[in-house]
């Protein structure tokens, strides 16, 4: 490497080093989201001075290349130029009922083949799984408790778990007590508690357009309606149109993503989220916060669940560790201060209790600051997985496509060339062993049809890059075939 710098040219050492830096990334010598050699390694390596190497990095930050991360280094950024963010979607101010469980199984059955590249699935905790230190957990667990982790746990939850859950929001700023919260199997259990304490079938309710299929599915089983609020890829919801749909609607609950939007990843500003609760809770609406992605954002300040905004105790939290930490544990919690006795009846009926087992070792993961430090260390991985990511899809797929940046969690939203039909690209996927989840799962109107997610939360490897390569091969086949 040290033979590229010359020493006696007229340029500036410093912008010698930016120019290796790009040609290295122009050869495939680096990839967007890998870390760039220390100020000192890169040095010794050239020949040069710290400072120099250190100038050259400070430009190629200017200049949008590399990005710098406290206490971790300097990471080379995906080329943002080559893609366009996906446009917001149409506004249709009705509710609709919810017609998606046909297409849902077809996804759940692709996703569940055997040695499939599961890129349709959003598993993040995938990317960097804790499996070895939650194992030696559970085999202290065992050890300590015996036939009692066996036993079932008390309906609400095991208590030193719900204490620690209690202890985690006080230091955000979020009143929050261990009687408030209840342990469910997951998020999904309880987002449908959550519905159910404060909406019957019949009633509309709000939801963020693109959401997560699960929501809609609930909304589907409880025979409630869905009212579609559009949503940027960037910036999450448009308040006005919030604003607007609350006012000609008759809606009885918002269910929003708190921070990190599935299958966007847009990140909603703090102000905006503030927004939103004064919205709902000026006209007595319940609102519903889906916060499972809450701890997974890339931003380098704090951010705050809705709960922290709420002056009326109108915000119900839902979240899990399934997307954290271990998504077979299926140990999830529901947070309210106005509808937990509800809820705990709701609990008591659909499914009594949670593993007492699987809650005693998640209680030691995060006692132990291990969660805390494996939350670190995920976050890091799924941000280099997303520049790759994002440069493999700008690379292979037809010019025209879009795609989100994610502020957060493990997924993309792409939207194909006008023509293009993601419904085919995923049926051609799963003939080559790959899962994508098409737009439409994400619409109760039938939205997206040219839109797809994709997931980067998984272990970075070359069946991965071949898997996006044939993806791409894929589109451009359909754009092709739609042109001629």
């Amino acid at each position: 490497m040290s033979t590229m710098i010359n020493k006696s040219s007229q340029d500036f050492l410093y912008q010698q080093v930016v120019d290796l830096i790009q040609t290295m990334q122009s050869s495939g010598s680096l990839n967007s989201g890998d870390k760039l050699p220390s100020l000192r390694k890169l040095s010794r390596q050239l020949k040069i001075s710290i400072p120099t190497v250190k100038q050259a990095y400070v430009e190629l930050e200017r200049l949008g290349k590399v990005e710098a991360r406290p206490k971790s280094g300097y990471f080379l950024k995906a080329i943002e130029s080559s893609f366009n963010s996906p446009k917001r979607a149409s506004f249709v101010r009705r509710p609709v009922e919810v017609r998606c469980q046909s297409l849902v199984e077809q996804c759940y059955q692709a996703v569940h083949a055997p040695n499939n590249v599961q890129l349709g699935t959003s598993h993040p905790v995938m990317a960097s799984p804790p499996d070895k230190t939650l194992a030696r957990i559970m085999r202290r667990v065992l050890a300590q408790q015996g036939p009692k982790a066996m036993l079932y746990g008390p309906m609400d939850g095991y208590l030193p778990l719900k204490q620690q859950l209690a202890q985690r929001y006080l230091q955000q700023g979020i009143d929050a007590r261990s009687d408030d919260i209840i342990i469910t199997n997951g998020a999904q259990e309880a987002l449908a508690i959550a519905l159910q304490c404060v909406a019957a079938p019949g009633d509309i309710i709000a939801v963020e357009s693109p959401t997560y299929f699960g929501i809609l599915e609930l909304i589907e089983n409880l025979g409630m309606m869905a009212l579609e609020i559009p949503t940027c890829s960037e910036s999450g919801i448009c308040l006005d149109d919030l604003q607007q749909s609350l006012d000609s609607c008759d809606v009885k609950v918002c269910i929003f993503s708190s921070l990190i939007n599935n299958p966007t990843g847009s990140l909603m500003s703090s102000d905006k989220r503030r927004q939103i609760v004064q919205i709902t809770e000026s006209r007595n609406i319940p609102l519903i916060e889906d916060a499972v992605y809450g701890e997974l954002h890339f931003n380098q300040s704090d951010e705050l669940p809705m709960q922290a905004y709420s002056t009326k105790g109108l915000v119900i939290t839902c979240s899990s560790f399934s997307k954290t930490a271990a998504p077979s544990y299926r140990v999830g919690w529901l947070l309210s201060n106005k509808y937990e006795e509800k809820a705990k009846g709701l609990k008591r009926a659909l499914s009594y209790s949670t593993s007492l087992l699987n809650q005693m070792v998640i209680y030691e993961f995060v006692r132990s600051g291990d969660y805390d430090r494996h939350l670190k260390r995920l976050v890091q991985c799924l941000r280099v997985n997303k520049e790759r990511m994002l440069a493999s899809l700008a690379k292979h797929f037809p010019e025209k496509t879009c795609f989100s940046n994610p502020q957060g969690g493990g997924v993309i939203w792409l939207e194909l060339p006008p023509g293009c039909d993601a419904i085919e690209l995923f049926q051609k996927s799963v003939e080559v062993g790959t899962s994508i989840t098409p737009g439409m799962l994400f619409s109760a109107t039938g939205k997206y049809k040219r839109c797809a997610r994709v997931s980067y939360g998984l272990p970075w490897g070359d069946d991965v890059e071949a898997a996006i390569e044939q993806l791409g091969a894929f589109a451009k086949e359909i754009v092709n075939n739609t042109e001629s």
